[in-house]
């Protein structure tokens, strides 16, 4: 561990969903406007090498990174937050620390030792915790541990935090997020849960620094005391955490009770320059008052789950308070979308964006829903699959290719529009096989999408294994659907239009993985502004 570098590492008790990733990219946002350079990273204890196999109901949305790593969906809000790009070395799982460690072993690194948890698990996860640190780019770099104190396969991270504490200290600093339930029978906080948490924590050889407690009602005077006296905190260093009615307002509550300052107190680090947070505040003003409204319907077959489409709402909450609206998302199984009903499910609202997803289920839901909006003149934005549906639609309905499918769907199907990638087709194993992270993209003369964006070429970033198909980009070109986004290297369509329809288009692309409270995404701003502009004209 570099000496200059400084760690905070936040963890969680009492129960899972608590908010770590926001507590972590709130504290780390304050820091940054504090002048801090400063990074986070997400360890999870599950064995998967990374969550690019999960499916959705698992683990929510599977975030891509520029450098084409599958991640933990809290990596999105930390680049949201800090407006940094993050990467393979943000997000390590167990399934990854082991099977370096076994990869070792193979080559006979540890010269016929026996290989164990402690000390060589948790050596790699201690080397893996810095080595962000150690690039000389950060000043402070908060880990978050996924999961809570008690699970067992969390406890060889817990036992590195402890290792690191003691081989540096006061380069170290343990933020632990807890729950305090209310009981309404009694009308009482309670913080024995907290208090129980601690121990476990304290069992395990970490001592939390500073508690962070979620709660419904505002934490009085004595459950502070309290919870410091039980939990051997300071009495500045118990931070309540109060359900929030938008995730950005946190990094403000936070500030209010000045834990940026007492976490740097604790690093031993200057709290001189106080944090600007004008335009932060600018934007949660924003979100939070709005001038008015716009309904969009998000088509998708996960949509019972709205993480799995996290990056996706962001997107359209940064784009809508650019544009001042209030978005409010209409969630739209695909699956219960037919020709029969997809004109009365979609009716009223003001766009419609028919989202990613893999596989045949619910997307001939999609294919309808993008009839509709094509038809009937709704701003459309379609993204990866939901670009695939949109050339099959056309393909179909306009082309008059009654056997256009995407062969992932329709394996022998008459027309694939849509087929496998050509390096693709060798390709056995699943994880990590796809084509991911970022690639360029070269847009066409006056083209909407070089409207949107301002600049002659792109990029973006992907995760996909098909891809429109070529040999079709003439016929559709001629009836009206125009191929406006072209990857330089490989000729790869990355976004189509249509020029006749008021706005409709869909991209290849992912633009979801790059939209930030600073720089909200281009095309999202563009869709929520043609939203509101239908909403006031239909």
């Amino acid at each position: 561990m570099a000496s200059s570098t400084k760690y905070i590492f936040v963890t969680g008790g009492v129960t899972s969903s608590l908010g770590k990733g926001i507590v972590a990219s709130s504290l780390g946002t304050l820091l940054q406007a504090r002048g801090y350079r400063v990074t986070i990273q997400k360890f999870d204890p599950y064995i998967n090498i990374d969550p690019g196999t999960l499916n959705p109901y698992e683990h929510g949305e599977c975030y891509v990174t520029d450098d084409g790593a599958e991640t933990d969906l809290d990596l999105g809000h930390y680049e949201r937050f800090l407006n940094r790009p993050t990467s393979q070395a943000n997000n390590v799982t167990t399934g990854r620390v082991y099977q370096s460690v076994i990869d070792k072993e193979r080559r006979g690194d540890f010269l016929g030792k026996t290989v164990q948890v402690i000390p060589h698990i948790t050596d790699e996860i201690k080397h893996r915790m810095q080595l962000l640190g150690q690039s000389g780019d950060y000043d402070i770099v908060i880990t978050e541990i996924g999961g809570t104190v008690g699970d067992i396969e969390a406890l060889p991270y817990i036992e590195a935090v402890r290792q690191l504490r003691w081989e540096h200290e006061g380069h170290c600093v343990c933020i632990h997020l807890t729950l305090i339930p209310y009981l309404r029978v009694t009308g009482e906080l309670k913080t024995k849960p907290t208090q129980h948490s601690v121990k476990t924590l304290q069992e395990n050889g970490v001592q939390p620094d500073i508690l962070v407690c979620r709660s419904e009602y505002a934490l009085d005077a004595s459950v502070r005391e309290k919870l410091a006296l039980f939990c051997n905190v300071t009495p500045n260093a118990v931070i309540e955490s109060l359900d929030a009615k938008s995730i950005y307002e946190v990094p403000m509550k936070l500030h209010e009770q000045d834990m940026d300052a007492v976490v740097l107190s604790k690093l031993g680090l200057s709290a001189e320059i106080k944090p600007d947070m004008r335009d932060w505040q600018d934007f949660v003003d924003r979100v939070m008052e709005p001038k008015s409204q716009v309904e969009i319907g998000l088509i998708g077959k996960y949509v019972e789950l709205h993480d799995s489409y996290k990056s996706i709402t962001e997107s359209m909450i940064h784009a809508g308070a650019r544009n001042e609206v209030k978005v409010n998302v209409r969630w739209i199984h695909s699956e219960a979308l037919s020709v029969d009903n997809a004109g009365e499910s979609l009716k009223g609202l003001d766009a419609v964006l028919v989202a990613p997803g893999f596989g045949s289920r619910g997307f001939e839901g999609k294919i309808e829903a993008v009839r509709i909006a094509r038809e009937q003149g709704i701003p459309f934005l379609g993204i990866c699959f939901g670009m695939q549906a949109a050339v099959i639609e056309y393909s179909r309905n306009v082309l008059q290719l009654k056997g256009a499918n995407s062969s992932e769907v329709e394996p022998d199907c008459a027309q694939p529009v849509i087929g496998l990638m050509s390096e693709q087709k060798q390709v056995t194993n699943m994880g990590g096989t796809m084509r991911l992270g970022a690639c360029d993209c070269v847009l066409s003369e006056g083209s909407r999408a070089k409207e949107i964006y301002g600049k002659d070429s792109i990029s973006e970033r992907h995760r996909h294994r098909y891809e429109f198909n070529n040999a079709y980009l003439e016929d559709l070109a001629s009836a009206g659907m125009q191929a406006s986004g072209i990857n330089p290297q490989t000729g790869l369509v990355e976004i189509i239009e249509v020029s006749d329809h008021p706005w409709f288009l869909a991209v290849q692309f992912h633009p979801e993985y790059q939209s930030t409270v600073v720089n909200p995404h281009p095309l999202f701003v563009a869709f929520v502004r043609a939203a509101k502009t239908y909403n006031t004209t239909k």
